[in-house]
């Protein structure tokens, strides 16, 4: 049985089920679930437990042995099996499957994934999971969700933002200094829980309070430039050259970008539907509600001066000199390649304007 996290609490309250699958890449949300997962069992008399985590040559008839043995005092037993790489082999998944049948009524069965790709998830061992048990799927908090995620955080300690505009920024606010760090986030939250007594957080006592703890993704980039948020482009890539990111990487993360939107522009103009186009790139996510908008404003010429933009960059990030053979670029690069970068996502994101390294001033 698939179950939602905001579900956990109501489905707990009316009693435990035999097996729980937690999986995801959110891992303060996984830990919450684990905990609130294990709390129950607690209450209801799982007092021994045992924890197990598949590394390489694991051992798996002793997690079976586990499962099979019985407390000298007779009490029920929790275990937990953490599978960090999502990939538990021929023997777990022979293992797994007869976990999954045992129906032992005095041992609760734990298991902690990460996010798992669609073949995973279609896989016996892990359909024979959710068949037994209850599987919880932690899906990532997305950018434009994470100030309404703030927001009841807060209100859980009793405290709230000040309404209408001022609160808008300081949910804003915190949602720029934690981006990509949920943990983070959390902590922060935790902070102004201590700092301040419950009710109003006025925009000055958010801004002194919460550092700056991004941390950011090099594949957040694209659904920035796709969103057309300059302002936020200009934090992430100047956050990941702080952070000693690779340029070279940010620069294959913005190209592949650019040529997908291409390819999906020319199908459209070969008559093929967006729909089917997507799924061809393999286009999915927050992503592709974002694709459409982001072809409207741009045009194929745009998408190619993009292309010509990125070959150049490409050259300079490696060191190498020399136009490229070809390429319709005649303005110079800018010195740093990461103001280089920053004009590429731009040129996406806004085309409707001249955006060089100078406009990340005023961003």
């Amino acid at each position: 049985m698939q179950l939602r996290l905001d579900a956990l609490e109501a489905h707990l309250a009316k009693g435990l089920g035999s097996l729980y699958v937690v999986y995801g890449d959110e891992h303060l949300l996984v830990q919450e679930a684990c905990d609130r997962i294990r709390a129950a069992a607690r209450a209801a008399g799982f007092t021994e437990r045992s924890v197990f985590t598949v590394e390489r040559s694991f051992d798996w008839s002793a997690l079976i042995g586990a499962s099979q043995s019985m407390s000298l005092f007779g009490e029920r037993q929790l275990i937990e099996l953490r599978i960090p790489s999502g990939k538990p082999g021929k023997d777990g998944a022979d293992a797994l499957k007869a976990l999954a049948s045992a129906g032992n009524p005095d041992l609760l069965m734990l298991v902690t994934l990460p996010r798992l790709d669609a073949a995973t998830q279609k896989a016996a061992w892990f359909a024979a999971l959710t068949d037994a048990g209850v599987a919880l799927r932690i899906d990532p908090i997305e950018r434009a969700q994470l100030p309404n995620w703030v927001a009841q955080r807060l209100a859980q300690q009793g405290q709230r933002v000040a309404a209408g505009e001022e609160g808008r920024r300081a949910l804003q606010f915190i949602a720029e200094r934690v981006e990509g760090n949920l943990l983070a986030a959390h902590q922060e939250i935790q902070k102004l829980g201590l700092l301040y007594p419950a009710g109003t957080l006025t925009f000055d006592a958010v801004h002194d309070a919460v550092l700056n703890v991004a941390r950011y993704d090099v594949f957040k980039l694209n659904e920035a430039m796709l969103a057309g948020d300059v302002a936020r482009l200009a934090r992430m890539i100047d956050g990941l050259k702080g952070e000693g990111e690779a340029a070279v990487l940010v620069l294959w993360a913005l190209s592949e970008e650019v040529r997908t939107l291409l390819r999906i522009k020319r199908g459209i103009a070969a008559g093929k539907p967006l729909a089917v186009l997507l799924r061809e790139n393999r286009v999915w996510g927050p992503r592709e509600r974002l694709v459409g908008p982001a072809l409207a404003r741009l045009t194929e010429a745009r998408l190619e001066e993009g292309l010509a933009l990125a070959a150049a960059l490409d050259r300079q990030v490696k060191g190498l000199t020399g136009s490229v053979p070809g390429a319709r670029r005649r303005e110079p690069l800018p010195p740093d390649p990461w103001d280089g970068l920053f004009e590429l996502a731009a040129l996406v994101a806004a085309p409707e304007k001249r955006r060089g390294a100078d406009s990340r001033a005023a961003t």
